[in-house]
């Protein structure tokens, strides 16, 4: 059993500093890298990227709204083909720095209101999809289940996430939170065994919920997300569960047929 393990990295930008990417970045597989429209600048790209490929972690563009000042977490009534545009955009620029520094894009993953947005909208769902294509065949969509579909229907290589760091509701919405809570290393880690092996999580109604993924996101600026991933890491490892980038998890996938 393999999973990925990722995160949304080089956030920061300017003189603001947000999270602690140089201590989490050893634990993940894959990071979800700023693109500069929520979060980061170039040269807080440049070095992300370069901190990725020194551990061996999966480069991706964690694309957004252009919504600098509300760091991409409010929505913008955008149009299925300017939502294509800010993809490729953002994508572009990640894509970029990642080949300048010797390695490849991996992924893409929207952000914030961006994600939801998608989530809740099959247009706008295949319009990304579709965006997504036009960055290659090797490029991966990493979203929730939901948009799998449009993902397949865009012929684009697709990798289901799920979150033990956010709650669920019983719609099996996530629970946003505009301040990440402090939460226990060692019950998230519980949660990550137990998403992984019985594809369930439990919702804040206290009821459960079905939840099949490949993916495991934490977030980079919760107050404690090093330990959380580190505790994630090493209860998934001692249940027997490899940690593997998106795209080792695809071709995986394609030996299999």
């Amino acid at each position: 059993m393999k999973i990925d393990l990722n995160a949304d990295m080089g956030e920061s930008y300017g003189r603001w500093t947000l999270g602690d990417d140089p201590a989490l970045m050893p634990y993940l597989t894959s990071a979800n890298i700023a693109c500069g429209l929520h979060g980061g600048d170039p040269h807080v790209m440049r070095k992300t990227v370069a901190l990725a490929l020194a551990h061996g972690v999966g480069v991706g563009a964690h694309v957004a709204f252009p919504d600098l000042i509300g760091f991409g977490r409010r929505r913008l009534a955008a149009t299925p083909e300017e939502i294509q545009d800010y993809v490729i955009y953002q994508a572009g620029a990640i894509r970029a720095f990642a080949e300048a520094a010797g390695g490849r894009l991996q992924h893409v993953k929207p952000h914030g209101a961006l994600y939801t947005t998608i989530v809740d909208s099959a247009e706008h769902a295949q319009a990304l999809a579709e965006g997504v294509a036009q960055l290659g065949p090797d490029v991966i969509l990493l979203m929730p289940p939901e948009v799998g579909a449009a993902a397949a229907q865009a012929g684009v290589p697709f990798v289901p996430e799920g979150y033990v760091d956010l709650d669920y509701d019983a719609g099996g919405k996530l629970i946003l939170e505009r301040v990440k809570q402090l939460r226990d290393p060692k019950e998230m880690g519980e949660r990550a065994v137990r998403l992984v092996r019985e594809h369930r999580v439990r919702t804040i109604e206290g009821g459960e919920l079905e939840l099949r993924v490949e993916s495991i996101c934490v977030h980079g600026d919760a107050p404690n997300a090093p330990q959380i991933a580190a505790a994630i890491r090493e209860a998934l490892q001692a249940a027997e569960t490899e940690l593997a980038p998106l795209s080792e998890l695809r071709t995986a996938a394609s030996a299999r047929g």
